[in-house]
């Protein structure tokens, strides 16, 4: 999956670094429900133990090769919020570099194509932490809505504290 700035593509062992440079950062993690990463060691860990799925891409800037970020979804029994059996979340999250820049906005909607496109997925949702609207920015231009619900995610990183809102995607191609 592809535009002209990026690449969804599966990510690699030799990713850990660019993983560390962007994942170390503390206002990156904490707004998508993970710890700053605190070594290469850990994001190679990282890497192996919960990026290499069939649901995972690295957002690869095609300038530079690197990876700026990540692309997914989670299907049932594996989502933050309660979904159907047939339906998917999809998450993601840029380094800080690249905020603003809209590259998160494309690799959303190569995400959405690629679930109801490959995956015939009916229900696409997302959610994004209350004090993190820029993300629900993201989800909006990409054709989702808020729906009005709140959940605590407290498999995530700050997710006893702080709840989500629960957006759905809604917006016919």
């Amino acid at each position: 999956m592809e535009t002209d700035r990026i690449v969804l593509r599966r990510w690699r062992d030799t990713d850990a670094e660019s993983l560390f440079k962007y994942a170390s950062d503390p206002q990156v993690g904490p707004m998508a429900g993970w710890q700053p990463h605190t070594s290469v060691a850990e994001s190679g860990a990282v890497i192996r133990s919960v990026f290499t799925n069939d649901h995972t891409w690295a957002i690869e800037l095609k300038e530079t090769g690197e990876a700026i970020g990540c692309m997914g979804y989670y299907p049932y029994g594996e989502s933050n919020i309660p979904i159907g059996k047939s339906d998917v979340e999809v998450g993601y999250w840029i380094a800080r570099p690249y905020w603003n820049q809209g590259i998160c906005t494309e690799a959303l909607g190569l995400m959405v194509d690629y679930c109801r496109e490959v995956l015939h997925v009916k229900k696409i949702w997302s959610d994004h932490f209350v004090g993190n609207p820029a993300s629900g920015r993201v989800m909006e231009k990409c054709g989702f809505v808020d729906t009005g619900m709140t959940n605590h995610c407290s498999n995530l990183y700050g997710g006893d504290k702080e709840e989500v809102k629960i957006y759905r995607f809604r917006k016919k191609h």
